[in-house]
């Protein structure tokens, strides 16, 4: 018995064993994403848009505002606005493009962790919102240099360094409310609306409850996140303002971040 089993053994191939792959390192993986954003026709303008609006908006204020008042904050200014509508749009095609453009059965079957795909967006996102502040800023330095020469007045930089840093706070907490929206809806119209209504319909619906009700607007800070989170283009927050940031960021920001990841994770992908 004993000879029989040693020969069917021997007889018997052993089959070969494949070494486990090693796992996709997330450098690719955010290079991945970064390369997702620029892919398509309207990414690719919408990126560009960035260093598009800054010139226009240096060149608006150079024509148009008064020679007195040329400084590094009036550029900014002009520049900032158009950034906090277009950084947190390209937040939300970010996220929602795999859903809207039907690729997240490829996304998510080369790399099966959702979590580490939706990581990688958050950091490409980021990133991205970093270099656009970034090129925003170089251009206001350029036409504020060159409004100056042009107007004959003294150069003002009136900006300091830890205004410029609450400034990239602020854009960042924009892109990642509108990362949130592209999370929970998953759908690019819908998370584009639901900013929008966010952005600017809830605050001008929210100034006659303020102006009427006294507790409302004694309180408003801990309670609507983008009036607290304005006054990081101010700077020089106090401790309350950056309490009021914490607590209604909490609530507006990181409750329904946290329910879109468990959405996203555990919904189905068609």
């Amino acid at each position: 018995m004993s000879a029989t089993t040693a020969t069917l053994e021997r007889e018997v191939p052993r089959a070969r064993t494949r070494p486990a792959p090693a796992p996709i390192p997330t450098s690719r993986i955010v290079g991945v994403e970064l390369r997702k954003m620029f892919d398509t026709r309207s990414g690719f303008w919408l990126m560009m848009s960035v260093g598009i609006i800054a010139v226009l908006a240096t060149a608006a204020t150079l024509v148009f505002a008064p020679r007195d008042e040329l400084s590094y904050g009036s550029f900014a200014g002009a520049i900032g606005v158009p950034m906090t509508i277009i950084l947190p749009m390209i937040a939300v095609l970010a996220v929602t493009s795999e859903w809207s453009q039907r690729a997240g059965l490829t996304t998510f079957t080369l790399v099966p962790h959702r979590g580490r795909v939706i990581a990688a967006k958050v950091a490409a996102t980021l990133l991205v919102g970093v270099v656009s502040i970034a090129i925003a800023f170089a251009v206001g330095a350029v036409g504020n240099v060159a409004g100056s020469a042009i107007a004959g007045v003294s150069t003002t930089w009136d900006i300091s360094l830890g205004n410029a840093a609450t400034i990239f706070l602020g854009d960042a907490l924009g892109m990642l409310m509108g990362f949130t929206l592209g999370v929970l809806i998953r759908n690019s119209p819908g998370a584009i609306v639901g900013y929008f209504v966010y952005a600017l319909v809830l605050p001008v619906a929210l100034e006659p409850l303020a102006a009427y009700q006294h507790w409302f607007r004694d309180h408003r800070g801990w309670l609507d996140f983008n009036f607290a989170s304005a006054a990081l283009y101010d700077g020089g927050l106090s401790g309350t303002e950056w309490a009021q940031i914490a607590v209604s960021g909490f609530v507006w920001l990181v409750l329904p971040l946290a329910i879109g990841l468990r959405l996203v994770l555990r919904s189905e992908v068609k």
